[in-house]
This record gives C-alpha cells, sequence and structure tokens, in this order.
C-alpha cells in the first residue's frame, strides 16, 4: 500500500512503523504535522491509500479524513480519550493498559476502532520508558491488525475489532490534559512509591514542578535511595536535599528519600527571548553551587541491585569463562564530558578483571545517542566557555571511550543493545567485535541531521569493516532510521534475536556465557589481537581520529554555522518549518497534484 506517516515528530515509534513497513514492502512517506494546508498538499501529491497517524497534537483536517482512511494511534484502552492518557493512567496505578487505533473523526479520539492491543504496565517504570517500550511494541501489533482490516476504495474496516477490554471502566470519558496541581508532590505526606509515581508519570515532559534550594524547577527521572542510604540521614526532615551522586541530587519523603537525577528551571515566566530559556540537564549541574555544600556519596561499580547510579558493573560465570556486564543508564542516552569520563574510566578498571567476555549493555532506554547536546547549550551562557569549546571536549570525551572499546583486545567484546542508538552511540556500539540488538530496536547510524555533523567516534575505521565502501556513504547520507532486522542484513549488525528487551537480555547472558566456556575462545582472542595489531600498522587509530576531527572542528568553529543552528532547534523542541526531503519522499514525485478543498 501506499502510506502516509503524519506525525508531530518523527519520534521513536513513528521511526519504528516507518522502518517495519518499509520492510514488509509498502511505500511509505512522512509528513510533519505543521499545518492543515501542509497535510492536504501531502494527501494530494502521494495520494495514499491510507494515513497513519503515530504521534500527534492537532486535529487531522476535515477534508482528509473524510475522503482517506486515518488512522490515530491513542496510548490508551477503547474508550480512553484525552492527550494525557499515560499520565492518568499511571497516577490510577493501573496494572493493564494498551494501545487503540482508532479512525480520525471531528472529536479527539472518538472514532471506530479498527484494532487494539493490550500491555501489562511495568512497575516502576516512567511513563517515557512505558512509551518507548511497551507502548511501541503494542502500538506495531495493533497497527499491522488494523491494516489487515484495511479494504482498499472503502472508509469502513472489512471486519470487527477485537471487543472492548472488561478493565475499560473510563470508556466514553474525556480526561483533560494533566495540571501540575494533578502532579504536586506533598513532601510531609507522600512517601517515596507516591513521589516517584509522580515523577514518573511526567517524565520526558512535562516533569513536575517542585523547588530546590528555594527555586522554582521541574523534576524528572528519579530512583529510589537504599535503605542504607536513608538509614544515614534518619533524623533529617521530609522535603530536605540531603546528597549528590553524579547527575542526581537525594532528597527526603516521609519514609525514605529519592534522587532526582535531572531538572528544569522553571520561573514561571513565558518568554520569546532565547537567551532566558531554560534547560533540562543534571541536577548537580543546574544546582553545582549549592550542591558543593552537600557530602557526595559515591559508589563502586560492582554493588548491590538496590543502590542506584549510572554505572553499573557485574560479573558472571565460573573462572576461566566469565563474563563482565557493564550498564551505563545514561538519561535520554545522550553522554555528558563527565559521563564520557566515568565511562572511560570504568573500562580502564575493567581491563584489571579476569573476563573472558565484556558485554556493554549501555541502558534499558537508549544503548547511546553520543554527545550531550544540551550540556552543550548551555556551555553558551558559561562566563569563559562556548558551544564550540564544548562540543570539542565531548566528541574527544566520546573518542576516549571509543578507543578503550577498540583496543580491548585481551577478550571479546559484545555491545548488547536493549533499545535504540543514534549517532555517535552507534558507532560506540560499532567498536565492540560483535553488535546484537532485539527485533524491536532502531539505530540511526548517521550524523548529518544535526547541522551535516562529519561525525567521529572512530566511524571511518568501525564502519568499513562491516560493509562495502559504497554501502557506507549511502547510509551516511540517506539518514534513514534503520530496524534491527534491516541493520543485519546490511552488515550493521552481527545478529537480530529476541521480541523484547527482557527476553535478549536473558538470551544474550546465554549466548556469552556459552562462548566464554568453548574451547576456541583463546585462537579467537589471538587472532582479533592479530587483526588489530595489522589494522595499527596499515593505518594508525590516531589518524583515523585526527582526519575525522579535523572535519568536527570545521563544523564547530567553522563559518557554516549549520550544526549550532540544528542542535539550538533541537534542545529547545522548534517547531518544524517544513518536513526534511528524504523524510517527505512524495514531494520528489514528479506529477503536480491539485490539492484537496474542504468539502
Amino acid at each position: 500500500m501506499r502510506i502516509l506517516l503524519l506525525a508531530h515528530s518523527f519520534n521513536s515509534l513513528t521511526q519504528r512503523l516507518f522502518g517495519l513497513l518499509r520492510q514488509q514492502g509498502h511505500q511509505v512517506s512522512v509528513e510533519l504535522d505543521i499545518a492543515d494546508v501542509v497535510t492536504e498538499e501531502a494527501v494530494a501529491m502521494f495520494q495514499p491509500d491510507l494515513l497513519l497517524a503515530p504521534f500527534l497534537k492537532r486535529r487531522i483536517p476535515e477534508s482528509v479524513w473524510t475522503r482517506t482512511v486515518c488512522l490515530v494511534v491513542h496510548p490508551g484502552i477503547p474508550g480512553d480519550r484525552g492527550p494525557s492518557a499515560l499520565d492518568w493512567m499511571m497516577l490510577r496505578d493501573e496494572a493493564h493498559w494498551g494501545v487503540s487505533v482508532l479512525q480520525a473523526v471531528a472529536d479527539f479520539d472518538a472514532g471506530e476502532v479498527w484494532a487494539w492491543q493490550p500491555f501489562d504496565v511495568r512497575p516502576q517504570a516512567t511513563k517515557s520508558s512505558l512509551y518507548r517500550r511497551e507502548v511501541t511494541q503494542a502500538a506495531v501489533l495493533a497497527v499491522l491488525c488494523a491494516l489487515a482490516r484495511f479494504v482498499p476504495g472503502q472508509l469502513k474496516p472489512a471486519a470487527a475489532a477485537k471487543s472492548t477490554p472488561s478493565n475499560a471502566t473510563n470508556a466514553g470519558q474525556w480526561h483533560p490534559q494533566m495540571t501540575q496541581d494533578s502532579r504536586r508532590i506533598h513532601w510531609n505526606l507522600d512517601t517515596t512509591a507516591a513521589v516517584l509515581q509522580k515523577i514518573a508519570a511526567a517524565d520526558g515532559s512535562p516533569g513536575v514542578l517542585d523547588t530546590l534550594f528555594f527555586q522554582p524547577c521541574r523534576l524528572f527521572d528519579a530512583h529510589p535511595a537504599s535503605a542504607k542510604v536513608v538509614s544515614q540521614f534518619f533524623s533529617s526532615a521530609p522535603g530536605e536535599l540531603l546528597a549528590r551522586r553524579g547527575p542526581a541530587l537525594l532528597k527526603r519523603t516521609t519514609d525514605g528519600a529519592v534522587w532526582v537525577s535531572h531538572v528544569r528551571p522553571d520561573d514561571g515566566i513565558a518568554t520569546r527571548d532565547e537567551s532566558t530559556k531554560l534547560l533540562k540537564l543534571a541536577s548537580t549541574r543546574v544546582f553545582a553551587e549549592q550542591a558543593a555544600s552537600l557530602p557526595e556519596l559515591a559508589v563502586p561499580l560492582m554493588r548491590d541491585d538496590a543502590e542506584w547510579d549510572e554505572l553499573r558493573y557485574r560479573e558472571i560465570g565460573p573462572e576461566g569463562a566469565r563474563i563482565g556486564w557493564l550498564d551505563f543508564e545514561f538519561y535520554n542516552g545522550a553522554m555528558s564530558e563527565r559521563q564520557c569520563i566515568r565511562l572511560r574510566d570504568a573500562l580502564r578498571w575493567i581491563r584489571t578483571r579476569p573476563t573472558q567476555v565484556l558485554v556493554l549493555a549501555g541502558g534499558q532506554d537508549f544503548f547511546s545517542n553520543g554527545i550531550h547536546l544540551h550540556d552543550i547549550e548551555a556551555a553558551q551562557r558559561v562566563a569563559g566557555d562556548s558551544a564550540a569549546d564544548a562540543s570539542w571536549r565531548n566528541i574527544n570525551a566520546m573518542n576516549d571511550v571509543t578507543l578503550e572499546v577498540l583496543t580491548l583486545t585481551d577478550r571479546i567484546t559484545v555491545a548488547a543493545l536493549h533499545a535504540n542508538a543514534g549517532a555517535g552511540g552507534c558507532f560506540l556500539a560499532l567498536a565492540a567485535d560483535l553488535v546484537w540488538a532485539h527485533e524491536g530496536v532502531v539505530l540511526n547510524p548517521h550524523y548529518k541531521n544535526m547541522g551535516n555533523l562529519y561525525g567521529s567516534e572512530y566511524w571511518t575505521y568501525s564502519l568499513p569493516r562491516r560493509m562495502p565502501e559504497a554501502n557506507c556513504r549511502a547510509l551516511m547520507q540517506e539518514r534513514m532510521p534503520l530496524c534491527a532486522a534491516q541493520a543485519v542484513a546490511s552488515g550493521l549488525l552481527d545478529a537480530c534475536f529476541g521480541s523484547d528487551s527482557a527476553t535478549f537480555k536473558t538470551q544474550v547472558l546465554e549466548r556469552c556465557l556459552a562462548m566464554a566456556g568453548t574451547a576456541d575462545l583463546a585462537p579467537r582472542i589471538m587472532a582479533k589481537q592479530a587483526q588489530r595489531e595489522h589494522d595499527e600498522m596499515d593505518k594508525p587509530l590516531a589518524a583515523y581520529r585526527e582526519e575525522e576531527l579535523t572535519r568536527m572542528k570545521r563544523n564547530f568553529y567553522g563559518f557554516d554555522p549549520s550544526y549550532h543552528v540544528a542542535r539550538h532547534h533541537f534542545v529547545f523542541r522548534k517547531p518544524h518549518a517544513w518536513t526534511p526531503r528524504h523524510l517527505a519522499l512524495h514531494r520528489d514525485l514528479k506529477p503536480a497534484l491539485t490539492p484537496l478543498k474542504p468539502t
């Protein structure tokens, strides 16, 4: 079929559907929801059999949905209506939820349900994490079911949809946009579980309005403190700030404490002045001066599950056939200079450990997305610093991490992608000997979308090891997302297995334990070392780095401001003025068609 994806932005769900539908043989094009007239023009140009809206914030124009089948993905069970579906669901503490695919009509979420797919709500998950994992997986299944009911030339589906769920207690009800009044934390009353639930239901956007150090700000990404940590502050009062760790500040609750890793200052004043807009950043960066007086509660890499930190390392298996497992759970997959240095130092320490296989597991919601654009943007407001200087430091720190992986030649390294990866995060993964992912992972192995960045992380060494030069060039120029199965077919990944993150993790562990115990592991490691020595003689890694950074320096310091403009638009979520041409394939079609007119 010809399917037009209409979306507010090209987000993770839209990318997943884009790749999957193309993989199934459909002709798919994308139009960002900029204005009604633009949508009408796109439909007239592409003449789709069906319009699919995975992520919208506005109504589809009546001139479109009355003539073309328009299916909207809603993150709620049949009967649930409104823009804060997941937020309300999480505050109601639902154990089961679902995704509906409904036909667009005049009212929001009021059309006929073509398909819906239930899912279990993962305990203690944040809204953004649920969206990227359970909601996305359920949406894919529901969309495929809805497409199976499509009849060419008809506006109605072929057969009845799955029956309404028995737990649809809110059927037919409209739930409004959730306000901060519903999210408010009452530190003198709320338990740790209640505080975590409120912050989790607002994670990603809009955050929970609160105060730290008497300054209004929005809280994001909270984690429970261990009983051991709480016991150190037994006499402290609820709401009191107690300590710091990595990006996070520790705040007391009525029965424990929570680590709050990210905040966005909020003075409550709407402004159009770009110089005064505020960024979401690590809590200890936003309140660096105030936090300096708090005790720092550092923890070792190898520790108990209950103790939260961004990095965690453990070892599994018998002596002589042991694997190391390194998690680096960086918020939204962004890696600041500080985080890169921590990861680099962790890898240097891991070199001393007696393991045969090292698993680089990244994070559960993102493997990595490369350099930290929010941190870089914030550098512009620091006296004596600049975005160009911060970019330069950050990319060099990313390169140092990648170099540690490339030169770890006394064991086999496996990059296990439990979640999506983009830009430098992809090429950090490609530094490993083996790169695996599950079928729900989407990769964006390119840099050009960020103002024509050339890219580094030794990609000019790692990528040609996996595919011919012409394929490398096409991959970097086309800027298209790749589903895991497509990435395996292209040679970018070595294997794709497991339907979800949990299944994948179990199978990765089994495969790596088996690998660590095989008789041919030692010869395999020797062959790896010989290949690295040969490659170094042919062209040193330092030469690849120098060539890449020469190009990157022009991006950061040169006369072309494209990177700085693109970064600024990205971190402040500026509305799109047009759909990128590499996504809007219909705009390259030759026939000039007459736009639709309202009926």
